[in-house]
């Protein structure tokens, strides 16, 4: 494995973003915390180093080239070259079909299929050269289809195949790339969704609950201990694989 152990996480600063940021500390990662928003990085940065950690936060748009190779040149610059990127940056703007305006479709475009482009472009040539790297990318089960999503749904669909790819085209140089496709996981975007729909979250996570196998719904932690298995040295040769972190079987 190469020296490096410097791993960029977006949308880090809540959420499946922060624990997933927090998890890879623990596993010895020095984090690159990115958000759009660096102030909101402060209490995952904050968690991090107050458990002997390395954390740095750094506020890109993951849609914008021009940040995202800023963003990635000051990682290289202030904790290294990072050989692990988690792509987890999203949006939502739901809506029905004949709803969705095309600024809706833009903007989750935007950062879940082209921020995950932009920022595997600008890492992979440290991956490469490190001949070791992880690629890990945030899909969902919408990717099977669901009501009200058809931008997220098809971004997270697109992801899965841009994850396959990445898979074939990197793996001769020592990197793998997989895909995580959460269920129904508490989060500030979850609460949006029951807030869209009119419903109090607690209620909503418990109808949620009351169709998954294991009775409970997830928790950001649930899919950092995916992404950190994903990570692991040892996991090198599982590459171009989804799995749905979801309570039961989903696909």
């Amino acid at each position: 494995m190469a020296d490096s152990r410097v791993a960029i996480v977006t949308g880090a600063a809540r959420g499946i973003g922060a624990a997933t940021a927090k998890r890879l500390a623990e596993d010895g990662f020095a984090v690159a915390v990115i958000d759009i928003d660096e102030k909101q990085c402060a209490d995952t940065v904050s968690a991090i180093e107050s458990n002997g950690g390395k954390a740095l936060a750094v506020r890109s748009d993951v849609s914008d080239a021009a940040q995202v190779q800023a963003a990635v040149e000051r990682i290289v610059s202030e904790l290294g070259a990072p050989t692990v990127l988690v792509n987890n940056a999203g949006v939502i703007r739901d809506n029905l079909l004949f709803k969705m305006s095309e600024d809706d479709w833009d903007a989750v475009m935007n950062v879940h299929l082209r921020g995950a482009f932009l920022m595997s472009r600008a890492v992979q040539k440290h991956m490469v050269e490190a001949g070791w790297g992880r690629i890990v990318n945030l899909s969902s089960t919408s990717a099977l289809g669901n009501r009200g999503q058809a931008n997220y749904s098809t971004a997270k669909a697109g992801l899965q195949g841009l994850t396959k790819t990445l898979a074939i085209e990197l793996g001769k140089f020592g990197v793998t790339a997989n895909a995580i496709a959460p269920g129904f996981i508490a989060t500030d975007m979850t609460k949006a969704t029951a807030e869209r729909v009119g419903m109090d979250f607690d209620d909503f996570a418990k109808a949620a609950a009351s169709n998954i196998p294991v009775a409970r719904v997830g928790q950001p932690e649930d899919i950092a201990n995916t992404v950190s298995f994903f990570v692991d040295q040892r996991s090198g040769f599982v590459s171009g694989q989804v799995i749905y972190v979801a309570g039961g079987p989903k696909a």
